[in-house]
């Protein structure tokens, strides 16, 4: 008996010790609602799988230009990009990924049909029927799926630093069902936004660049978006996935920072052999993200690039 009530205060003081833990350090306090996006600047759309956050700038008229952010970071990594298209006279769609920014985080699988179906209804509902769309990082992945089945809505595809090889899961603990869960939320989750500093070349120039970001992670379900998205993305090749682009004839920018640790500036080879009509230039002075770092330098090999497929 005295045997059986000691397991039971270990035990409970293990639950008292986990739950604890997970309460200092897990930074999900908050569920994004109505109530939490009145801070937020943007609109907004009931869409099949939840609410998402997005932005139309330029005239109505204007050629229209769809900007898809990476893994985490939401829409306003296209900051400078959307202004200097909308101020030539593109009508710029901006979104946040289901999980991100401002957007909702339903319990879902994260993968390519989610993705996919998500952009796929938000230009419906804004009567988006022919675009040029650019993707950075992982939403290379995003817009080059989306390209590959719908080819005939997409008259240019522009890809910054896109991911490249076969996808990995999550390695280590972080494998392990409920436990890797666990030490997810309390390990990974609380140090992302300091360690999107790593994309960034010179990240003293962007002091403010962690804080932006971690105010999404406040809300419930961003961790969960981001490791369903890392599992359910294992095992993609991204070959493949350039590859049907490439066979869809659709005009291709690739630009990629010189100095990239995140998706090695070695690995554009491999894109361009996918899709060997790319027109490819290596951005100077930048590591994952040249869209910020030289924002004037790749803002005009965009704007020269829709100019020869209008």
């Amino acid at each position: 008996m005295k045997g059986w009530i000691t397991t039971g205060v270990v035990l409970a003081l293990l639950v008292v010790g986990v739950t604890g833990f997970e309460m200092l350090r897990n930074p999900e306090r908050a569920t994004i609602d109505d109530a939490a996006r009145k801070a937020a600047a943007g609109r907004f759309i009931r869409l099949t799988d939840g609410v998402t956050h997005y932005d139309v700038s330029g005239p109505d008229s204007g050629r229209t230009v769809v900007l898809v952010h990476g893994f985490s970071v939401p829409y306003y990594i296209w900051d400078s990009t959307a202004t200097a298209l909308a101020a030539s006279g593109h009508r710029v769609i901006r979104y946040d990924e289901y999980g991100r920014g401002w957007s909702d985080r339903p319990a879902a699988i994260y993968n390519a049909e989610l993705y996919e179906r998500q952009l796929r209804e938000l230009l419906d509902s804004l009567h988006a029927q022919r675009v040029d769309i650019a993707g950075v990082s992982m939403g290379g992945w995003v817009t080059a799926t989306f390209v590959s089945r719908h080819p005939e809505r997409v008259r240019t595809l522009t890809l910054v630093d896109p991911v490249t090889g076969t996808a990995s899961r999550p390695g280590g603990l972080f494998a392990l069902p409920l436990v890797g869960d666990y030490l997810w939320q309390t390990l990974a989750v609380p140090r992302m936004a300091e360690g999107q500093f790593g994309d960034l070349l010179r990240p003293a120039r962007f002091p403010d660049w962690a804080e932006r970001y971690r105010t999404q992670t406040r809300f419930r379900g961003f961790g969960h978006a981001l490791l369903s998205t890392r599992r359910n993305v294992a095992g993609t090749s991204m070959d493949s996935v350039y590859r049907a682009v490439g066979a869809t004839g659709v005009p291709t920018l690739l630009l990629w920072g010189i100095a990239d640790q995140t998706v090695p500036f070695e690995t554009n080879g491999s894109v361009r052999r996918a899709i060997p009509g790319a027109e490819f230039h290596p951005i100077e002075g930048a590591a994952h993200l040249p869209i910020i770092e030289q924002a004037h330098h790749t803002d005009s090999l965009i704007l020269a690039f829709l100019a020869k497929h209008p």
